[in-house]
């Protein structure tokens, strides 16, 4: 059996010394295809001895989105769950006290947001350090990532974005638009409609590595090496994140404003002293790009306490299909009243976009 733990430390060494610039470019990139490669196989291999394709805690998804709190052990995610929340995670002084996913509900705004507070990361999690594998596994499956970093270790975040990074997870990042379509004689055949960093050769090149000998690939987005690679794999996770910087309290004013601007945080919180709580909530709510939709039975009132949540750019359609699929079939049009209606009561199709806070009345066969 390949020993795929040297190998992947040898081709790392190669990358550290290897200083990047376009004669080095095309090496670099077949360095990083076959680094991806071994990875994957080494991770097949661990599958293949556990019997496990996920090391992952089963959790329930419930609500309307499901937001997952990461950091390391003692961040203050414990604390932080029961504020947002009013769920009772086991709060003590000491690391590691999580020792199983606890789940809580946050209400605002009408829509219901699971949380999920973890046991802390450590670095080599996405190895199979500590319970790093469960963890990361689970994050797959969420709608938005905290990541809760202790103000008085912001070192914390780079580690964590390193484990989460190794783990085939992108935070804050769309999956760029890049279409490969194999064909059986050609050769691989490139198009473009942006300019790139990266040149057609390596992009052959490293199509090659991948055993991708004819193909015909369109590119849509800048791109580089590594976002290449991620589409090629096709694995990858993209998911929104927050970064939160918690027990504010427990520093300087100077020093939260040192470590917000170090890490590039989007909020200060403490969850002791009940500082930005309700700031992080709404942020919470805007992340997750969600809009309340208020339901209307012809000839009755509208239901403004049980709206639909749904994501902003959800068409009248999206919305049928989320109600049941009869909906769709049925469907002759509706009436809108709120923001994206010209008139109160203004008939619209199936393809009309709501807005925040709209009322919607359909009209069904």
């Amino acid at each position: 059996m390949p020993d795929y733990k040297d190998k992947i430390k040898e081709l790392e060494d190669e990358l550290k010394k290897t200083k990047y610039n376009k004669a080095t470019q095309g090496h670099i990139g077949l360095v990083k295809a076959k680094l991806a490669m071994l990875k994957e196989k080494q991770d097949s291999r661990v599958q293949q001895k556990t019997g496990q394709s996920e090391h992952g805690y089963a959790v329930r998804k419930s609500g309307d989105a499901t937001v997952l709190l990461l950091g390391f052990p003692s961040a203050g995610k414990s604390t932080l769950l029961n504020k947002l929340t009013g769920a009772h995670s086991e709060v003590a002084a000491y690391a590691f006290t999580t020792l199983s996913v606890i789940p809580g509900v946050m209400e605002y705004k009408q829509a219901k947001i699971q949380i999920l507070d973890v046991p802390g990361i450590v670095s080599g999690a996405a190895s199979g350090r500590g319970r790093g594998r469960e963890v990361l596994a689970v994050i797959r499956n969420a709608d938005l990532v905290l990541m809760v970093i202790d103000v008085n270790h912001p070192e914390h975040h780079p580690a964590i974005l390193r484990e989460v990074w190794e783990s085939g997870i992108r935070l804050n990042k769309t999956r760029p638009e890049v279409f490969i379509k194999k064909t059986a004689r050609g050769g691989i055949q490139i198009g473009k409609t942006v300019a790139l960093d990266i040149d057609d050769s390596t992009i052959a090149q490293i199509l090659r590595e991948f055993k991708i000998n004819s193909a015909n690939i369109l590119i849509r987005s800048p791109i580089n090496v590594d976002d290449l690679i991620d589409c090629i794999e096709g694995s990858k996770k993209y998911l929104p994140a927050i970064t939160c910087i918690s027990k504010a309290d427990l520093a300087t004013a100077d020093q939260v404003e040192r470590v917000k601007q170090e890490i590039n945080a989007d909020i200060v919180v403490s969850a002791e002293a009940d500082i930005n709580i309700n700031t992080l909530r709404e942020l919470i709510f805007q992340k997750l790009n969600f809009i309340r939709v208020y339901m209307k039975e012809p000839k009755k009132d509208a239901d403004m306490n049980e709206p639909m949540i749904v994501t902003s750019g959800s068409s009248v359609g999206d919305i049928c299909n989320k109600l049941h699929k009869d909906f769709l079939k049925k469907f002759k049009f509706c009436r809108v009243w709120g923001k994206s209606a010209k008139f109160p009561g203004q008939r619209h199709m199936l393809h009309h976009i709501m807005q925040d806070g709209d009322i919607l009345e359909l009209h069904v066969r």
